[in-house]
């Protein structure tokens, strides 16, 4: 992929994702493997495009009015670190993208349907439930090398605990969060970060102000909604498109004529 349409494709991702209130590590990952990025320096670039773009992300959110502290800290002491911990574990991706990859796609098909109406405002989880649910989505952002916010944003939707707003202001401040320990991490075991990459995070964060500003001053939760539609979509089929490659199907060899 030529360096214009990579530092394209890196400013559309950052503005998708970041209108919705996240930061665009597993679009990132895409764009950097089919760009032909060293499979080393991939994980540390995204990390440092999504912080930069986080920082934005909740700058504009709690500007917004979005941000409710009382939603989001419970998440936090567990999840960052079980996001370290699942960065450091090395397991088949097979079925953790086929896993993660049904995930999102129900996650997109509920977001397309009409939403029941109800008067009933949202109610944050208790504390024991949320740590319980950050340390889980933590640990699964370590292993898939993304901040965990494709997964929180739903849950928070799905379960009631959240408007779609909200949601994205606390899904990216838990990005933030896990991007920063994750980066931390790959940097405590290598003796340098791929700095040569970071010339990609203007057009990143160019991306990031602009969607953050739109998703948290102008679009509707409706909109908000089939965005993130639409972002669960992309990163469900790079899943499942992931899972397809590593599944390492094995062909027998054919028996010989002479064999009986």
């Amino acid at each position: 992929m030529p360096d214009l349409f990579l530092h394209a494709a890196i400013l559309v991702l950052a503005f998708l994702y970041s209108s919705v209130g996240h930061a665009g590590a597993s679009g990132y990952i895409a764009a950097l493997t089919l760009a032909g990025v060293a499979l080393e320096e991939i994980r540390p670039a995204a990390l440092l495009l999504n912080l930069g773009v986080a920082i934005f992300g909740i700058w504009h959110f709690a500007r917004g009015g979005h941000f409710r502290a009382r939603l989001v800290w419970p998440f936090l002491p567990a999840a960052l670190p079980c996001a370290w911990l699942g960065g450091r574990l090395e397991l088949s991706p097979t079925p953790i993208s086929l896993i993660l990859g049904g995930i999102l796609l129900l996650s997109a098909v509920r977001f397309l349907l009409p939403s029941p109406r109800s008067d009933e405002e949202p109610e944050p989880p208790r504390v024991p439930v949320a740590t319980l649910t950050g340390a889980a989505l933590g640990f699964l952002a370590g292993l898939t090398g993304t901040g965990g916010g494709i997964f929180l944003t739903p849950l928070l939707l799905l379960a009631g605990w959240a408007t779609p707003k909200t949601a994205a202001a606390a899904s990216i401040v838990f990005i933030a969060g896990n991007s920063l320990f994750g980066l931390a991490g790959f940097a405590s075991q290598h003796d340098s970060l791929p700095w040569h990459l970071a010339i990609l995070l203007p057009a990143a964060l160019v991306g990031g102000f602009a969607g953050s500003r739109l998703g948290s001053f102008h679009f509707s939760p409706a909109v908000v909604r089939r965005l993130l539609a639409a972002v669960l979509l992309v990163a469900s089929f790079k899943m499942l498109h992931r899972a397809a490659d590593t599944s390492g199907v094995e062909v027998l060899p054919r028996p010989s004529e002479h064999s009986s």
